[in-house]
């Protein structure tokens, strides 16, 4: 699965905040275990519906644009849709990252031949239930048991902070005897007006026990 979001620096969400509270919907999960400051996590999201479209290099914005089209009502069923987080992005070049109305944003690791961003539906939408795009470049997929460690950390989504604090989730994982599963993402939560020190940011890692 390769899933990204990235930037439209064109409306603020009602009720977004400098200090971090984007008021909107987040994919539900299950922390199965923690750390004892709670910043590392291994947890299951159940199930997640998505809607990806391909993105490259100088085209985030485009693809930005092309998911919000959709959710605003450029599908089949002209239904406008929620915003909800997350929103998943691949690679780590994330510098200068913008991410309005939802969070967070996952990212796919870097090795990746083709890097997608996605939004999340909202809890209630089922496969079944979503939408059909009406843009042959927007699909729709279903991830179900998607177990992850996660670290939590504040700050820009930038190229470091992502490396810094991935090597921290990697020894975390293998100290706990799992084994990573999948590519690595990053996600961010708040609004591109939101303080730094008031962002929340986090690497995912699909993983499983070693035994």
């Amino acid at each position: 699965m390769k899933i990204i979001v990235l930037s439209l620096a064109l409306l603020g969400l009602s009720g977004c905040s400098v200090f971090g509270d984007s008021k909107v919907e987040i994919a539900p999960y299950k922390v199965i275990s923690s750390a004892q400051d709670s910043k590392i996590e291994i947890r299951n999201y159940e199930r997640m519906v998505l809607v990806s479209t391909p993105m490259t290099g100088d085209e985030r914005n485009g693809s930005f644009r092309r998911l919000f089209n959709y959710i605003s009502g450029e599908n089949k069923a002209l239904e406008k849709i929620a915003m909800t987080a997350p929103v998943f992005m691949d690679g780590e070049d994330q510098e200068g990252v913008k991410i309005p109305m939802t969070a967070p944003v996952f990212m796919d690791g870097d090795d990746n031949e083709v890097r997608m961003m996605s939004f999340v539906m909202p809890e209630s939408f089922t496969l079944e239930t979503t939408p059909a795009p009406t843009n042959t470049d927007v699909k729709v997929q279903e991830i179900k048991d998607y177990k992850v460690g996660a670290i939590i950390f504040n700050g820009r989504l930038s190229e470091s902070n992502i490396k810094k604090h991935r090597a921290l989730l990697e020894q975390w994982i293998a100290d706990a005897d799992y084994v990573v599963t999948g590519p690595v993402k990053t996600a961010g939560y708040n609004a591109p007006f939101t303080l730094p020190a008031m962002r929340r940011n986090e690497v995912l890692i699909p993983v499983k026990k070693a035994n």
